[in-house]
Parts: structure tokens; C-alpha cells; sequence
């Protein structure tokens, strides 16, 4: 299928041909879901920690003694019924990651491709380069009417553009291999340069 390809300043540039196995799926939640959750499960930080009985700090002595008293039988404060006790099977450090095919990886990319072409939300651009001016980069976004944008570039990004577009609001700029379902669906318009589209099928076929 082809796309128009426009550049920084609105201008045509031509177009470009999509591969179908990429960008031409039907999109499926379900994939998309599955992927999103991996990716989220493998960034969770997981230092959630509670103290055990053997950790707070309440004397050890017996609090009173064993029989008599018309109580239950207690050693210490440190017990979990009592406040500020211990935590019985409370969270501890672990890691949340799960595994997923890296087939399945690769089918939830091309879904995510799928479901910004078929919204309308995908915009192909001849390249990303600036002159290093946030301001002039800043203007020609927002004539552009991107909000909430991704820009996805070649096998590496132009560092002056990087540099232009690292305070401006709401865009972010990746490499082709950064590329993630995640990070696409987040935002409201996906941006690739042709270079990035060369690189996504040569990294997805």
C-alpha cells in the first residue's frame, strides 16, 4: 500500500510503498494486550518489602506468662496479630517479568503498525534532521498539529534533531531498534522517517 510522505515543514515529499505484512493487519487487542503486559510486568520495579516477626523491633521477652492470666498463649510483640508486629507472607523483592515468545513480540509490533495506519494516526516523513533549534522544530510541530507524538528513525537518531526535540512537550524520539508496541500505542500520532520504515521491515520480516 502506499502513503504519502511529507516533510518537517508540511511540504510533499513523494510516497512510499508499506509492506502489507507489517502494516496491512487486522489490529487484535488481544496481542496488543499481551505485549503491553509483558513490557509493563519487565519494567515493575519489584523492591516491595514488608519486616517479618524476625525484623521490627519489640523485645523478644514473653509478654506475660503462660498460664493464668484467662489469654491466649503469647511469646513475644513481635507476633503478626499484634500491631505494629510482624507481616505474615507479606511482599518481598521479586521479579514481576514474565516470558513471551519473541514471535509473538514481533506479531504485536506489526499489530501496533496496523493499528495507527488503520486509526489514521500514522505519518511518514522523508527525514528528521534540524538545525539544532528547538524553537524552529517546536513551530513546525505544532503546524503539524502533533500533540502526542513518537518519531521513530533509522538505526540511529540525528543528534541535533534529538537535541531540538528533547524539551519540547509530548515528543519523543526513538531508534528503529526501540521501537515498541508500548511506547506506540501511548501516543497519539506515530511518526516514521523512510529510513525507519527500510528499517522496521528489515527488522520485522
Amino acid at each position: 500500500m502506499k502513503l504519502d510522505v511529507i516533510k518537517l515543514d508540511g511540504a510533499k515529499a513523494g510516497s512510499v510503498d508499506l509492506d502489507e505484512a507489517l502494516f496491512g493487519l487486522e489490529p487484535r487487542a488481544d496481542i496488543l494486550h499481551r505485549v503491553v503486559r509483558w513490557q509493563r510486568n519487565r519494567a515493575q520495579a519489584g523492591t516491595h518489602k514488608v519486616k517479618t516477626r524476625s525484623e521490627t523491633s519489640y523485645s523478644t521477652k514473653k509478654i506475660y506468662r503462660q498460664k493464668g492470666t484467662g489469654g491466649a498463649r503469647h511469646g513475644d510483640r513481635n507476633a503478626p496479630i499484634f500491631r505494629k508486629g510482624g507481616i505474615y507472607k507479606g511482599p518481598t523483592p521479586r521479579s514481576h517479568a514474565h516470558d513471551l515468545p519473541k514471535k509473538f513480540r514481533k506479531l504485536g509490533l506489526k499489530h501496533a503498525l496496523s493499528a495507527k495506519l488503520k486509526a489514521g494516526e500514522l505519518v511518514v516523513i522523508e527525514d528528521a534532521s534540524s538545525e539544532g533549534k528547538t524553537s524552529a522544530l517546536a513551530k513546525q510541530v505544532k503546524d503539524l498539529g502533533w500533540k502526542r507524538a513518537l518519531i521513530i528513525d533509522g538505526a540511529e537518531v540525528n543528534e541535533s534533531f534529538a537535541r531540538a526535540a528533547k524539551n519540547i512537550e509530548g515528543l519523543d524520539i526513538l531508534p528503529t531498534m526501540g521501537a515498541n508496541v508500548y511506547d506506540i500505542l501511548k501516543r497519539d500520532t506515530l511518526v516514521i522517517t523512510k529510513a525507519g520504515v527500510e528499517a522496521l521491515e528489515a527488522r520485522l520480516k
